[in-house]
């Protein structure tokens, strides 16, 4: 038997052969310019990248909004509806928040 031939064919100036590689991370070189909670990817507060998850900076930033009116809503006393006019939403969405924020 005879070896089979590879259709496969490496490019001649070997543009985009390097694009395929999975190098290590001593080899890759890229400015790692952080996001807006962290400076940098090393000093991120989160064990995981909030961009990985989906809907996750959103997510998180709901959860300092629900609750920012959690405590809002307990120190200081304000009502429901002096709430949802402070963050510009309805009544019932900061009855929901006020729910999913107790119950964590």
């Amino acid at each position: 038997m005879e070896p089979e031939e590879s259709t496969e064919t490496m490019p001649e100036n070997n543009e985009g052969f390097l694009d395929e590689l999975d190098l290590p991370p001593e080899y890759c070189h890229y400015q790692d310019d952080g996001c807006e909670f962290a400076d940098s990817c090393l000093n991120c507060p989160f064990e995981r990248c909030i961009y990985d998850e989906p809907g996750g900076r959103q997510h998180y930033i709901k959860s300092l909004r629900d609750r920012e009116m959690l405590r809002l809503f307990t120190t200081e006393g304000k009502g429901i509806r002096e709430l949802a006019l402070m963050f510009g939403i309805s009544q019932r969405t900061v009855q929901r928040a006020l729910k999913r924020v107790r119950n964590e």
